[in-house]
This record gives C-alpha cells, sequence and structure tokens, in this order.
C-alpha cells in the first residue's frame, strides 16, 4: 500500500508538470491565437489583446509568493488552475474585444499563478528518491503531448475544450496531497557548493532571458514562415519526431542537472538554439533546425521548473517563490515578448544576436578558454575575420545573385519550371479576359519584359495580374496542392521548391505581377452584376436538383475554406490574415452592412465570382455565370435569416 502511495505522489507531480506546460503551449501559444484570428480581432487590437496575457502573467508572477490570504500551496494552484481552466471554456465563445482582453488578462494571470505556485512548492508534489527525473519526464510529457499530430492538427475549439479539462485534472491531482515538504535525498548527491557557485540567481537569470528570447524568436518565425514550417513541424512525421526529440531531451537534460550543473545545461541548450536559428536562415536546411531546436527548447526548460524548484539557493518556499516569480515574469514573460517583437520586424534572428545570447550564457567558459588558450584564439579570430574578408570581396565580383530581388530570382524560377507551357501573361483585349484576369497590357509595357512571357496557349488560368488576384498565402498553398484549393485542377504539386528559397521567390514574382490599370478593373469588378435572366431562371426553379447542385457545388470550390474540416482551413488556420469563416455558423462580418435579401444576393454573387480584397478569399473567376448563381442561392437560402437579422440588430443599435 506504502508503495502504491509513494508511486502516485511520483506521478502526481509529473502530471501536474505535463498539465501546464500542454495549456501553456498548446492553447496559449496557439488555440487561442487562432481563436482571436476567427474571431477577427488582428493587427493593433491583437497586440492589445496579447499584451493584457503578458502583464496578467507579469503582475501575478510576482505576487504569488505574496498571497498571504492564501497560505496553502494546494488552494493556490487550485485557484490557479480554475482561472486557466474558466479561460480556457470562455474562449469557445463569440469574445468581442473587450472580452478578449479580459479572457487574455485571466490566461495570464492564471499562468503567472500557477507557475509560480507551482515550482515554488514542487517538493509537496514530487517525491521520492528522484525529484528531478519527475521534472524532465514531466516536461518531456507535456511537449510531447503537443506534437501528437492528432492533437497538434485539431481545431482550436477542440484544443481550447481539452485544455480546460486538463485544469480539471490538475485540481483533482491536487486534492488528498500532503501539506508538509517532501525531503529530498537524491539532492545530495549534487553539491551544495557547485550549486552556489555556478548557479547564482542573477546569472541564471540573464541566461534564460536570453534563451527564452531567442527560443521565442526562432518559434514566431517558423511558425509564420510556411517554407519553414513545412520543413520543421508540419506533417505526421515531422510531428512525431519532434515529440520523441522533446522527450529525449527532457531526460537527457535531467542527467546533466544533476552530473554537470545548472550552466551547463544551458549551455548546451543555448548552443543547440543557436545553431537551429543560424540553419533557419536558409530553408533548404530547415530540416537539421527541426532536430536541434527541439533538444534546446527542451534542455532549458527542464533547468526552468527545476532550478527554482531544487538548485536555486533559497531558505524557504517563499524565497523560491520570489526567485521564480521574478525568473517568469522577466526571463518567461518579457523574454517572450521581445523574441515574439524580433520576429514580427525582422523575420530572421540577427546574426549578431545569436552570437550575443551566446555570450551571455557561455561567457565563464569564454573567459576561462581565453585565458588559457589566448593565443590560439587571436589566431582563430584572425582566420576568421579573413575568411569573411574573402568572401565579401568574392561577392563583390559576383554581384548578381546578390543584387537580385526575390521577385526577380521568382521569375527565374518561373521559366526554369517550364510554367509558360500552360499559363500566359497576356490579356486579351475586347474578350472576357479582360474582366476574368485584369486589364490589358501594352504593347510598350511587354516589350521591356525579358524575355517576354506572353505565352502561346493556355491551360490555366491567365497570370499577368494574379498578383491582384491571389494572395501570397494562397499562392503557397497552390503550389503545395493544387487540387485543394481549385477544384480539379491537374496542376502537378511544386511542394519541392519550398525545400528552398525557391519556391518563396515564385510566390514573390507571382504578387509582382500587377499593372497600373488595376484601380480602372477593379472598379469593372465593382460594376458587374450577375445577369438577371440567369438569377431569374435560378429564383423560378427553386427545385431541391438546384438545391443539391448548389451545395455540391459549394463543397467543391468553397468548402476547403469554409467548412469547419475544410483542409486548407485546418492546414493554414494559423497563416489565414483573417480565418476564413465557417459558412455553416458564421460569423459573417463582410455582410453585416446588408439590409435586404436583394442586396445579400448581389453581395454573394460578387464575392463568389472576385473574392474579397485585402484578404486570402479568391474569387472564382473563370466559374460560369449559371454555377455562380448555384452557389450564391444555395448560400443566400442557408445564411439570410443569421446575416439580415445581424444586421437589424446592428442597425437597431445605432439608432438607440
Amino acid at each position: 500500500m506504502q508503495r502504491s502511495n509513494t508511486g502516485w505522489a511520483v506521478w502526481r507531480g509529473i502530471a501536474l508538470i505535463a498539465i501546464t506546460y500542454v495549456y501553456f503551449l498548446i492553447f496559449a501559444q496557439f488555440a487561442f491565437l487562432k481563436r482571436l484570428t476567427f474571431l477577427g480581432i488582428a493587427d493593433s487590437h491583437l497586440k492589445a489583446v496579447m499584451a493584457a496575457m503578458a502583464a496578467g502573467g507579469i503582475l501575478f508572477s510576482l505576487i504569488a509568493p505574496r498571497l498571504n490570504r492564501f497560505p496553502s500551496p494546494q488552494l493556490r494552484l487550485r485557484i490557479a488552475f480554475i482561472f486557466c481552466g474558466v479561460a480556457a471554456f470562455l474562449s469557445v465563445l463569440h469574445l468581442a474585444f473587450a472580452s478578449s482582453m479580459a479572457v487574455s488578462f485571466l490566461v495570464g494571470s492564471g499562468l503567472g499563478l500557477l507557475t509560480v505556485t507551482l515550482v515554488s512548492h514542487l517538493r509537496v508534489w514530487v517525491t521520492g528518491a528522484h525529484p528531478l527525473l519527475s521534472v524532465g519526464i514531466g516536461t518531456g510529457l507535456g511537449y510531447f503531448i503537443c506534437n501528437i499530430p492528432q492533437f497538434f492538427s485539431a481545431s482550436e475549439l477542440f484544443q481550447s475544450l481539452i485544455a480546460g479539462s486538463l485544469c480539471v485534472v490538475g485540481i483533482l491531482v491536487t486534492i488528498n496531497s500532503d501539506n508538509s515538504l517532501a525531503q529530498i535525498p537524491w539532492l545530495s548527491g549534487i553539491s551544495l557548493g557547485e550549486r552556489n557557485q555556478q548557479g547564482k540567481f542573477l546569472r541564471v537569470l540573464v541566461c534564460f532571458l536570453a534563451l527564452v528570447w531567442l527560443d521565442s524568436a526562432a518559434f514566431f518565425i517558423i511558425q509564420n514562415t510556411p517554407i519553414l514550417k513545412a520543413g520543421t513541424w508540419e506533417g505526421t512525421v515531422h510531428l512525431w519526431a519532434n515529440g520523441f526529440l522533446h522527450l529525449a531531451a527532457a531526460i537527457a537534460g535531467v542527467w546533466l542537472l544533476a552530473s554537470r550543473g545548472i550552466l551547463r545545461v544551458l549551455s548546451l541548450a543555448v548552443l543547440a538554439l543557436a545553431f537551429a536559428c543560424l540553419l533557419l536562415l536558409d530553408p533548404s536546411r530547415a530540416v537539421i533546425a527541426s532536430v536541434l531546436y527541439p533538444i534546446g527548447v527542451s534542455l532549458y526548460s527542464v533547468a526552468l521548473v527545476a532550478y527554482p524548484s531544487f538548485l536555486a539557493t533559497a531558505d524557504s518556499s517563499q524565497q523560491r517563490g520570489r526567485q521564480a516569480g521574478w525568473i517568469y515574469a522577466i526571463a518567461g514573460w518579457c523574454g517572450s515578448a521581445l523574441g515574439i517583437g524580433m520576429g514580427q520586424n525582422l523575420g530572421h534572428v540577427p546574426i549578431l544576436f545569436v552570437l550575443l545570447a551566446c555570450v551571455i550564457v557561455l561567457w565563464p567558459w569564454l573567459l576561462i578558454l581565453f585565458s588559457q588558450r589566448m593565443r590560439e584564439c587571436i589566431t582563430t579570430a584572425v582566420i576568421l575575420l579573413a575568411a569573411l574578408g574573402v568572401h565579401r570581396g568574392i561577392q563583390s565580383l559576383n554581384p548578381e545573385r546578390s543584387q537580385l530581388s526575390p521577385a526577380e530570382r521568382g521569375r527565374r524560377v518561373y521559366i526554369s519550371e517550364g510554367c509558360i507551357n500552360c499559363h500566359s501573361q497576356y490579356v486579351r483585349p475586347n474578350s472576357v479576359d479582360t474582366l476574368l484576369w485584369g486589364p490589358v497590357q501594352t504593347i510598350s509595357e511587354l516589350r521591356h519584359e525579358q524575355p517576354p512571357l506572353i505565352g502561346n496557349r493556355r491551360q490555366g488560368p491567365d497570370l499577368s495580374q494574379v498578383g491582384s488576384r491571389r494572395s501570397p498565402l494562397w499562392l503557397t498553398a497552390h503550389f503545395y496542392d493544387p487540387s485543394q484549393v481549385s477544384h480539379a485542377s491537374f496542376m502537378p504539386s511544386y511542394a519541392y521548391l519550398f525545400k528552398d528559397s525557391r519556391g518563396a521567390d515564385l510566390v514573390a514574382y507571382m504578387q509582382s505581377l500587377q499593372s497600373v490599370g488595376l484601380k480602372q478593373h477593379t472598379l469593372a469588378e465593382s460594376a458587374w452584376q450577375l445577369p438577371a435572366f440567369v438569377v431569374v431562371r435560378i429564383s423560378v426553379d427553386d427545385s431541391p436538383t438546384d438545391y443539391e447542385r448548389g451545395e455540391r457545388s459549394f463543397h467543391a470550390y468553397c468548402g476547403t475554406c469554409h467548412d469547419e474540416t475544410g483542409n486548407t482551413r485546418l492546414k493554414w488556420s494559423s497563416e489565414f490574415k483573417t480565418l476564413p469563416p465557417n459558412l455553416y455558423v458564421g460569423p459573417f462580418p463582410h455582410l453585416a452592412s446588408i439590409k435586404s435579401q436583394r442586396d445579400l444576393e448581389d453581395r454573394l454573387a460578387h464575392i463568389v465570382k472576385f473574392g474579397i480584397q485585402g484578404t486570402d478569399m479568391p474569387g472564382h473567376e473563370y466559374l460560369p455565370d449559371e454555377q455562380i448563381a448555384l452557389i450564391s442561392s444555395w448560400l443566400e437560402q442557408r445564411i439570410a435569416p443569421k446575416t439580415l437579422a445581424q444586421s437589424q440588430n446592428i442597425t437597431s443599435g445605432e439608432r438607440q
């Protein structure tokens, strides 16, 4: 009986650590952000919502050790799980901007209270002879669960509900736990003198800040760069590999902490992350980066839990809590914000910053190396500087590659891949082309191209104005799997181009294909209306057959983005400017101003025909008017009651 109680105590601590990591990684960093995107909260509003989360996290990380009214760590942990669980369940509702701010603050507050309370009193829940091993298993399992393909690729609603349910499990786990601190016999094997010398608090705090900053920047860049995401954690094989790498690295980190000390672990972590960031500068090396990145993350993540719990010099749980609060407030929340800001503004991790992070973490070893091997270090530095000078000199002698813009390089890819054999770049004047594909280019414009790419036949759509009709995300998704976003397309996949920079360059070239006549063409699109005889025939012939035809056409041409389980919607959910709405349930933000059913019919037909400017929604210019009418008529019958009711509510609200 005693053995079973001990076993439960060990797994209790592992479960609490794993639940905390799963909630933070899969909900706070993924599902909640995807949910905000679905609700149309973006740009400055999104930054404000995420700032509220950071504010709650920093505030409660710092005040958690000072909550004297709740002296019981079990009670504080349950309150934290309640905060987190309520926030997760509330996120599935249709939140407005103000309510999103409140839920975001609740997420940050819950996480701040949860993490600091857990690590400062981890000895209550982690017992037995090997407490650090429990930390490693709990951390590794948390990352492993998040990388299970079915969970990682699930909808944000499902992930949110699971995160909230795990918080309920966390509350149950803390019931009947002993309030007294457990003895940690295994820690006697770790030299206290080593911990005092290598684990001075401020030094470790700065190291954690550099690591979290580096990790967050790399994470944001990978997540928001399709070519890098495809080479790192997209697909079943990548996700399973990442999960096992995280688990193995976390357990290895335990052994290193016990035998080599905290700074050795942080040094290996920063080297792994540094090399991963440098490899990510070249998309063709993303696969190698996908091995190093999870290793570096899991190594420092284990230390992030173990250091304030067991390894830092502290006289009481309250002192451990204060240390943990500063680590998570500064290194965790501030480091994450700085890293995400770097990724948003620069799109890559600068080499100088990578070197700075390495110097911050490795400087004790660098100082020893320099003092003992000064002559060798100076010689190596001279050789490296000379090699850099030679490299720059060679580049100056052959500057053509470096001077080419991505669009110019993409044009070369377009030619080398033989795209001209199926696609023209010439809108034929005085034809239906002018409405379908865009304004006509003048002869002088065509003559400027070297070589001209007007083409002599057309098996696919004309591309001369494709940059004004298709977003970068749509083009990328189309190159990966054409039939997913263009029904019945027989174009082959060009996913292999995204193993290096050619794919991104080709997308840049496609985006550059716009002309000065775009404004006039936009006016022509605005003036278009579905021919009256088509509308009359569809409305008069209101038979189940036409309804079924419209539904089939919707699923064929629109379902990939506008079904709840559409492939494109799920695969690229984090990349959309605004997540496409599920047209079975709404909301319908682009139909909010509709006042009558006739206006709704016209607006739906126009959206189906030409898409929505400023979003990733493409048009279906190539479909005949009858099919446009079938789809729009089916949509109108499906969503008219909800849309008109929404519009009437808005109108009555404005009058009041």
